[in-house]
């Protein structure tokens, strides 16, 4: 059979536990989901709360300060959180990609600083770090022990190439603003980088399948020759298997993965800033209409909070004065404004004891945003 458009979303909003909030413990539900983008510290639990009945945000708090839930720059280069155990594969598998971003880049260049240097670098920085350190403390360390060098430098890229992650603060979402690092707790994987990229992209399609290698190589920005050959390594052990797709493209899934039908009804949804639902595919039309992109994906990256209707983004959400104001870029229906209304009512429940005004410095995109309706929903 061969798997339409709408097969795919209802797909992904299954995988990603979109299609009704599950009962799961948060690490098991992050396992589920595979990775959260977490550049906002919100983003996180509003993921959850997106996915679980009932999720209590004090949960996800303690399985990130027992480490059960790391958060690091991974995927796409992009602070994700994650479960521990996925972290060591995950992070091997990227180094290709964070080591040539950072050590590349003329901000660690400029420093005269080699690779064998910031290798050698690594190992004491993590002792250095075992308790967890600041931002200022490291790079005042680094001065002491190679002389000063340019900032952002030396720093800026061993904590985004090297086995950091970030240690939990205070503040309503575990993290603040100004982070503070310290040493992933897991051992390293000390396997071949193609074994950890078999990894990683078996945990994509679970989280994510059916999908093609370019979608599974957009997920990690990984490169598409070794993600293709993961695939395909993968279904010769039995591990994945093709399908086809739309338009008769090679898909992949893991054996059994689930795929509900094309008529199963998706509830609305707030979605969280960088859902990775939204993201994790070179075809965002899986649940971004096309359209609709450059208005939800901003051009320096922001990624707006979407509304979902029937399993698509049909515009965005923003906090106001203690209610939601919900923009549609399409015209909705009674039905699908009366859902919206109830998880609007449930949102601002939930973020009253932790942000009441999530996401508001993010304002200045809602005054360039079209919309066929406008509604304050809520209180």
């Amino acid at each position: 059979m061969r798997l339409t458009a709408r097969h795919l979303n209802r797909a992904t909003l299954g995988r990603q536990l979109l299609l009704r909030r599950e009962k799961l413990g948060v690490v098991e539900a992050v396992h589920r989901i595979v990775a959260m983008q977490a550049q906002e510290p919100a983003s996180p639990y509003l993921a959850l709360w997106n996915r679980l009945a009932p999720f209590d945000p004090a949960e996800l708090d303690r399985a990130f300060a027992d480490r059960a839930i790391v958060k690091g720059t991974l995927l796409r280069i992009t602070l994700h959180a994650v479960d521990a155990a996925d972290y060591p594969a995950f992070h091997r598998a990227m180094q290709p990609t964070l080591r040539a971003s950072r050590l590349n880049d003329r901000r660690f260049t400029r420093t005269g600083l080699s690779r064998e240097d910031s290798d050698k670098l690594i190992p004491e920085v993590m002792r250095y770090a075992a308790r967890g350190r600041t931002n200022a403390e490291v790079e005042a360390w680094l001065d002491e022990r190679i002389g000063v060098t340019p900032k952002p430098g030396v720093w800026w890229a061993l904590r985004q190439s090297g086995p950091f992650i970030h240690a939990p603060a205070a503040g309503p979402w575990s993290f603040g603003p100004r982070p503070t690092y310290a040493p992933a707790r897991t051992k390293p994987h000390l396997g071949p980088e193609e074994v950890a990229v078999q990894h990683l992209v078996r945990r994509y399609l679970e989280g994510f399948g059916p999908a093609s290698a370019k979608d599974a190589a957009q997920f990690g920005t990984i490169l598409v020759p070794p993600t293709r050959a993961a695939l395909e390594s993968l279904v010769e052990a039995g591990d994945a298997e093709r399908l086809a797709g739309p338009g008769g493209a090679v898909l992949y899934d893991v054996p059994g993965g689930l795929r509900p039908s094309e008529d199963a009804a998706a509830p609305p949804r707030l979605m969280a800033m960088w859902d990775s639902a939204l993201l994790a595919y070179a075809d965002r039309s899986r649940i971004i209409p096309p359209d609709y992109r450059k208005l939800v994906m901003r051009n320096n990256g922001d990624v707006l909070p979407s509304l979902l209707v029937d399993g698509l983004v049909a515009g965005v959400w923003r906090p106001l004065d203690g209610r939601i104001e919900a923009t549609a870029f399409h015209r909705l229906s009674k039905a699908d404004w009366a859902g919206l209304a109830k998880e609007a009512d449930a949102l601002i429940a939930f973020l009253a004891h932790r942000e009441p005004a999530v996401y508001r410095r993010y304002a200045r995109w809602w005054e360039s945003l079209p919309s066929a309706e406008v509604r304050v929903l809520g209180g």
